[in-house]
């Protein structure tokens, strides 16, 4: 089978059975076209088109696996001198591995929506809202040209702001989707002007062209400037990577995209559209090893992002917040392995950390259900008893996220820290020390959530101080007095009365005195345990091929400058003896006291963390308002836009074109018929005697004899 060319119509229905299944949910499950299909439709068609893709992507995989290949057009749309718009794919492991993870994941959220979603008006927008993001994504991951590329990266954008602002009633979710749409963009102007460049000097959109070119392009200087115009089109490119993948400072839009539904925040903000960013540089490989100075940029960002992104999960008390403040510095992670020249292990935490993220994004919601729609953690405690089946996935995604040996997120984990290590890159420094210290502060937000959640006196079913502060999301859904009477009836628990006061602020969210939580249905513990299976296996499965075997062989480029693979590869002993190594270095023993310190905090004596408030309440301060990041953009960014809105509008709009053009104009018609009315006296001889000498001037212009 080797050398085998995949069937480009089999691999066309991979991103278009999700497309069919959001076009029937959509347009025939919505009021618009008079819900001519129901619920059960519009999810089963979503999930069929989802599981088809999935099935699908296995067997594109298998193929890969087997020596098969894809690259080519599989639509022209439009020629413009030389340069063909064309829509294709590029089918090799890298694309064939995301297609996997997009459409498992994408798949969970499917099933686990059914549960989650269950009472929501908007159940088939829903629907068909995640299957057009997963074609998108498809659509993104598949592309063999920047075109494609961009096409699909600007519908996931699109997509991520019908879902964040899925309840659109709700002022704080029209401001989160606007606010990660501009910053988007932002990032989005920095990646259309790199693949601008690239288009400019290689003549080209397709992937292979383009890198067919690159050690010209390296040769080459920004006109007009002594910048080499290979580093600049990748910081470019990074700049829009930065926006999606949410990296500092474009990163403050993500922690407020928690206002979505649970379900997206899975899908969108831990597996799949955030890591489309982490993928492109990985993608774009052969570019950005030819510049040490954008691997730098992307080295030191991704540090800033790994450890002070961190840091801000300490304080989250929104059970969301901390799991995405989590994915932040996760991202950070991926970028710092993309910066080392380690593009493989970059790829490899990206899929380690799409199962283990999903499923506690999806271990939350299933709190969330259980809690009533209460989400502040200082409400919880002692769930372990009422959710066993949550409880246990959400240890083994805390674990695997932690870095514990054997788990997924050791053998990616791991490997990032040795490339930093291993790497010579400026900036290695501050990286090596913002891994390793992020690796004490993931354990310790991870674990200060595990602790106050599962364990411990149970604070739920009473007043509490913190109902103030529950979450942001304040109305998580529209559903909650059915969804809860739902469960209480079938828990034998009497139904929470102020669920239905959905739009006073005081409401009591959570428990009424004297209810307890409830597990979850089947339909959303499944996905659990379905995604808890990978987040402990799917590292040790999969290490030795994916970054010392030939998986990625001719599809990422490392240069022969940077050692940190080789060296990670003369280090490599197999699975096992990566964890005995694992046992005797400083990331284990940092996991460890992560766990052992947050244990102490939250389970043996509550008054540290108190202590550590009231001695250093300025930090406190300075992470609570996350390092003021949304005050400079909204004094700065948005402040000069309305100083300069204001001063186009009064000196452009009123004081130049009402002024001078609209009004000045008509001042200058009044004033010259002013004048010309003078002439107009009404008497028959002035205006004959007018009539005599226009034709007396007239004769003497055009006569013969008085030019001669």
């Amino acid at each position: 089978m080797a050398g085998q060319l995949l069937n480009p119509n089999v691999l066309l229905a991979v991103p278009l059975a999700p497309l069919a299944g959001a076009v029937i949910a959509g347009l025939f499950g919505t009021k618009f076209f008079g819900n001519l299909v129901g619920r059960k439709t519009s999810h089963t068609v979503t999930i069929l088109g989802v599981l088809i893709a999935l099935v699908l992507s296995v067997q594109t995989l298998m193929a890969v696996l087997d020596g098969a290949s894809f690259n080519g057009t599989i639509y022209q749309w439009m020629t413009v001198g030389s340069l063909k718009m064309e829509v294709g794919f590029q089918i090799d492991a890298l694309s064939a591995m995301m297609m996997c993870v997009v459409t498992f994941v994408s798949l969970m959220v499917h099933i686990y929506t059914i549960g989650y979603m269950a009472e929501d008006e908007g159940y088939n927008r829903f629907f068909a809202y995640i299957s057009l993001f997963t074609f998108s994504m498809l659509m993104l991951v598949m592309a063999n040209n920047f075109l494609q590329l961009f096409f699909g990266w600007e519908a996931v954008g699109l997509v991520s702001y019908l879902l964040i602002g899925f309840w659109y009633t709700r002022p704080t979710a029209i401001f989160a989707n606007m606010k990660a749409f501009l910053v988007n963009r932002v990032g989005d102007f920095g990646f259309i002007l790199g693949i601008g460049l690239l288009l400019a000097y290689a003549g080209s959109m397709n992937y292979t062209e383009v890198f067919a070119k690159r050690e010209a392009l390296a040769l080459m200087t920004l006109p007009g400037s002594d910048w080499m115009l290979l580093t600049v089109a990748c910081i470019c490119l990074f700049i829009g990577a930065m926006g999606k993948s949410a990296q500092f400072p474009l990163h403050v839009w993500l922690p407020d995209s928690m206002e979505g539904p649970t379900p997206i925040s899975a899908l969108i903000h831990a597996a799949t559209m955030v890591t489309a960013g982490i993928f492109m540089v990985a993608r774009m490989s052969p570019l950005f090893e030819l510049s040490d100075t954008a691997l730098s940029f992307v080295l030191v960002i991704g540090s800033i992002t790994a450890l002070f992104m961190g840091f801000l999960g300490i304080i989250q008390n929104d059970i969301k917040r901390v799991v995405a403040y989590s994915t932040l510095s996760q991202l950070g992670y991926m970028t710092v392995a993309l910066g080392s020249s380690a593009y493989s292990v970059a790829v490899f935490h990206l899929m380690t950390h799409a199962f283990f993220k999903a499923l506690l994004f999806l271990g939350a919601g299933s709190v969330i259900i259980g809690m009533h729609h209460d989400q502040d953690i200082r409400n919880m405690g002692g769930l372990r008893k009422y959710m066993p089946i949550t409880w246990i996935t959400a240890l083994l995604g805390s674990l695997a996220l932690i870095g514990t040996p054997f788990f997924s997120g050791f053998y990616s984990k791991d490997s990032i820290i040795e490339a930093v290590h291993a790497t010579h890159i400026w900036g290695a420094g501050f990286a090596n020390f913002a891994v390793l210290a992020g690796v004490f502060v993931t354990a310790f937000y991870s674990f200060r959530m595990y602790f106050l959640v599962f364990h411990g006196e149970e604070r739920f079913g009473k007043a509490h101080a913190h109902d103030h502060h529950a979450h942001d999301a304040k109305h998580d859904h529209k559903h909650d007095a059915k969804h809860d009477a739902k469960h209480a009836d079938a828990h034998g628990h009497g139904a929470d009365a102020h669920h239905e006061e959905d739009h006073d602020d005081h409401a009591h969210h959570g428990l009424a005195p004297g209810q307890k939580p409830h597990e979850s249905p089947l339909v959303v513990t499944l996905p659990l345990i379905l995604l808890a299976i990978p987040s402990v296996i799917i590292g040790f499965l999969t290490i030795q091929p994916m970054l010392f075997g030939d998986f990625f062989k001719g599809v990422i480029f490392v240069g022969d400058n940077h050692h940190a693979m080789k060296e990670l590869a003369e280090g490599f002993h197999g699975p096992v003896g990566m964890v005995l190594h694992g046992l005797q270095t400083a990331p284990f023993w940092l996991a460890l006291s992560g766990v052992a310190a947050a244990y102490y905090c939250y389970m043996v004596n509550p008054r540290v963390p108190a202590w550590f408030y009231a001695k250093f309440k300025a930090i406190h301060t300075l992470l609570d308002n996350k390092y003021y990041m949304d005050k400079f953009n909204e004094v700065v960014f948005a402040g000069g836009a309305r100083l300069l809105g204001n001063g186009l509008w009064n000196i452009g709009d009123k004081g130049i074109i009402d002024g001078m053009v609209v009004n000045g104009s008509a001042k200058l018609v009044g004033w010259f018929s002013t004048i010309v009315r003078l002439g107009q006296t009404g008497y028959i001889y002035h205006y004959a005697f007018v009539m005599i000498i226009g034709v007396l001037g007239a004769l003497m212009y055009f006569l013969p004899f008085w030019h001669a």
